[in-house]
């Protein structure tokens, strides 16, 4: 039946093309003229008539079902002059026409206002929020290097726990339940241990796009949330680069042209970015007041990318990196993780096609390991290969995407309890998937959105057909009601429990084989882990400058498996099965204009978990969560930017202590001798789990940034920043042993310089 179900949804979805075998399309790709880099986002349209498109994120364009005729094709984009182009399209032909963008000296405001509306008014966009290079930058940022990382957390619907060890929590889900992909390629850890950095480097982003619920079925084995970042192309005019360096870290980036880009478009460029962190020894030097061992944290980030351009639009990319990340906190526990991978990525825009052909090919290789004071050593790894392809179909007010997905991977962990009991396992997997997913708009007033994806789990085995809709109704010229919803699943687990404050080891791991138990006692059918959403909204152009997004949420965990951490014989099982639920309201007003820039997200949530004993809210459970960013720009050429940023959050829950024991542990059974043998400082927990909560959070950052004109191409920018400018104490955890507050950074300070050429 379900398969039944599949094939007539693909043919109710393929029908529409047959009714314009007569008409034309018009496809090409939108270049800025200085630098040969693809223009995103820009409409596209046909002079006096209705029908246009706008550029992908690779600068393509396609018009499709266009009557045979001439036209004037009609491109607009801010901090451009538009471009008019004459054509003549022939029934069935498909036109290849390019467009060169260059810069103007006057920004017109309004004509990126009515793009903006336009891609609105044409795409769901629910739970969804595009970042760009330029977005990033307006977040202060420690030694005025902006990053990822730092913007992420003033996103609706997530929750950071600490800049030291912390992680970014999305709408409940934890961060394995989090898709990571950069240029199509699957990232296991993408932050560092000092929760300020990122292994993406910000001057090489092209787009990210966040969805923080109810994205499409084109993303699979994940619950939660989608992080997709793509970089953009080397320069493909001439040799550039950046050089950087603050008290926190110093980083090159070095691009340029293999073989320049001609008039027709085709072009090869390279790009190379390295930085490395060395504020273990710097932190002794600049912030001895913290601890004069200085900050334990460093790191290494590289990346390199080659890519070849078509003059159809056609592109090949191969692209490799290899990350680092080290903490020693001495004689207590040193921690290490390192990443490495490669692969490639294409688009193929066959002449006499209508199709778009997209795929990757990559492999990667992630290592974690934690030793701590017990001698009782924590690895874990990750490796494997992805393939994926693609097929985009345009048809008369809408698209066809669909795909497949193959994965191969293996995990390997060796884990010990708080007993010191062994949990190891090896795992071989395979994954199988493939999807499809329509986008039709109804008379420019209603979007509709079906997908479908059908998940195979080798290993378990496991079949997941999971549905999925989004849609959205233009109420008005500036008003739209939204809506999502979806079921899901994972195979992969992380050892680290929802329980956990603070655990630096998170081990990678598929589902187990054996037979797992519900929260009630009864067996389960597989042990995917599920997961179903829901979401509503609502966008309003208030101003011509000022826009509201709201949107209410709603996510059900079915069945997760985590770590069984009340395992006291080696007997019992390793895994345990609890459920959980995710719900609140996300809130994000935004206004851009001119020299001000103005955002403000506000977040009410709830997150419980149920382990079949009692029902408790995981520690990353913030009830209120606000960010405000501010930005301003000022003077000649606008060389002069200040940044502010204001975060305020309520405390999160933890679970009390009762008293303490020596902990004996009769591993011996009765050979132990428990009247000589020295026991381990055991805790007495409240018997109901997270019931405190931890103090509120607040924190000011603000940052000052001073452009340099020293040359035609060549720009130094000079920049100060101070993050936590009031000094507040905000507790990261409390160490219950030694009776000590652990406390978050305090007052940092930074100043730091850049030079672009």
């Amino acid at each position: 039946m379900r398969f039944r179900f599949a094939t007539l949804f693909i043919l109710i979805c393929s029908f529409p093309a047959a009714l314009w075998a007569q008409n034309a399309t018009v496809r090409g790709l939108v270049f800025d003229k200085g630098t040969g880099e693809p223009v995103l986002y820009t409409n596209v349209i046909l002079k006096g008539k209705a029908l246009g498109a706008q550029t992908n994120e690779d600068g393509l364009y396609n018009i499709a079902n266009v009557p045979p005729g001439s036209y004037i094709i009609f491109c607009t984009q801010l901090g451009y002059d538009s471009v008019e182009i004459p054509i003549t399209v022939k029934p069935n032909e498909i036109l290849n026409q390019k467009i060169f963008l260059e810069k103007s000296a006057i920004e017109l405001q309004n004509v990126n206002i009515s793009a903006i509306r336009e891609e609105k008014k044409s795409e769901t966009s629910v739970s969804m929020t595009r970042i760009t290079a330029k977005d990033i930058a307006r977040i202060p940022s420690v030694g005025g290097e902006a990053d990822l990382a730092q913007y992420l957390q003033v996103l609706p619907g997530v929750v950071f726990t600490g800049d030291q060890g912390g992680e970014l929590y999305i709408r409940g889900g934890s961060p394995i339940q989090n898709k990571v992909l950069l240029d199509g390629m699957t990232i296991y850890n993408p932050f560092h241990s000092i929760g300020l950095f990122s292994v993406f480097e910000t001057d090489i982003i092209r787009n990210v796009k966040v969805f923080t619920g109810g994205f499409s079925a084109e993303y699979g084995d994940r619950l939660s949330a989608v992080l997709d970042v793509t970089t953009r192309d080397g320069n493909k005019k001439q040799f550039s680069g950046k050089v950087a360096v603050n008290p926190f870290l110093s980083k090159v980036v070095l691009e340029g042209p293999i073989k320049k880009i001609n008039d027709a478009g085709s072009s090869v460029s390279y790009m190379f970015t390295g930085k490395t962190s060395y504020l273990d020894q710097s932190s002794k030097l600049f912030y001895s007041y913290i601890d004069t061992g200085g900050l334990p944290y460093s790191f290494t980030d590289l990346y390199g990318k080659i890519s070849l351009n078509g003059s159809n639009g056609s592109k090949l990319s191969f692209f490799g990196f290899n990350f680092d990340d080290h903490v020693d906190y001495q004689f207590v526990s040193e921690y290490d993780w390192k990443s490495f991978g490669f692969g490639t990525n294409f688009v193929i825009v066959p002449g006499g096609s209508k199709v778009l052909i997209g795929g990757t090919i990559s492999y990667s290789d992630y290592e974690i390991s934690l030793q701590e004071g017990d001698g009782l050593p924590r690895t874990s790894g990750i490796n494997g290969f992805d393939l994926n392809i693609d097929f985009t179909y345009f048809v008369p007010n809408g698209d066809i995407k669909y795909g497949f997905d193959i994965g191969g991977f293996r995990t390997e962990l060796q884990f010990y309890n708080s007993l010191g009991l062994k949990i190891e396992q090896n795992n071989n997997t395979t994954e199988l998937s493939g999807f499809i997913v329509y986008k039709h708009i109804f008379n420019e007033k209603f979007i509709l959105e079906p997908s479908l994806r059908l998940q195979y789990y080798a290993s378990l085995p496991a079949f997941s057909p999971e549905p999925r809709i989004s849609l959205k109704y233009n109420l008005t010229e500036n008003v739209r009601l939204k809506a999502a919803a979806g079921l899901y699943s994972q195979n992969f687990i992380s050892t680290k429990s929802d329980q956990d404050v603070v655990n630096l080891f998170t081990g990678f791991l598929t589902a187990p084989d054996g037979q797992l138990y519900d929260i009630n006692g009864e067996p389960v059918n597989n042990n995917l882990q599920r997961a179903s959403q829901a979401v509503i909204g609502v966008e309003a152009d208030l101003l011509d400058n000022l826009e509201l997004t709201v949107e209410p949420y709603f996510k059900n965990f079915g069945q997760l498996i985590n770590i069984n951490r009340s395992k006291l014989l080696p007997t019992d099982p390793n895994f345990e099965i609890e459920q959980g639920q995710a719900y609140g309201l996300d809130f994000l007003v935004k206004y851009d204009y001119r020299n001000f820039y103005l955002w403000v997200a506000y977040s009410l949530g709830y997150v419980t978990r149920d382990n079949g004993e009692q029902e408790y809210p995981p520690h990353f459970d913030r009830r209120h969560n606000l960010n405000i960013v501010a930005s301003y720009t000022w003077g000649k050429d606008r060389s002069w930017e200040v940044d502010a940023r204001f975060n305020f959050g309520s405390g999160f829950p933890f679970t009390l202590t009762q008293g303490f024991y020596e902990q004996i542990n009769f591993l011996d059974g009765i050979n132990t001798n428990y009247t000589t043998q020295n026991g381990d400082l055991g805790i007495v927990y409240d018997d109901s789990l997270n019931t405190g909560r931890l103090p509120y959070y607040h924190r000011v950052d603000i940052a000052i940034k001073k452009k340099i004109q020293i040359a035609e191409n060549s720009m130094l920018e000079l920049n100060a920043s101070v993050i936590n400018v009031y000094n507040r104490e905000n507790i990261f955890y409390f160490d219950r042993v030694n009776y000590e507050r652990v406390n978050q950074l305090p007052i940092l300070p930074s100043i730091g310089a850049s030079l672009t050429f």
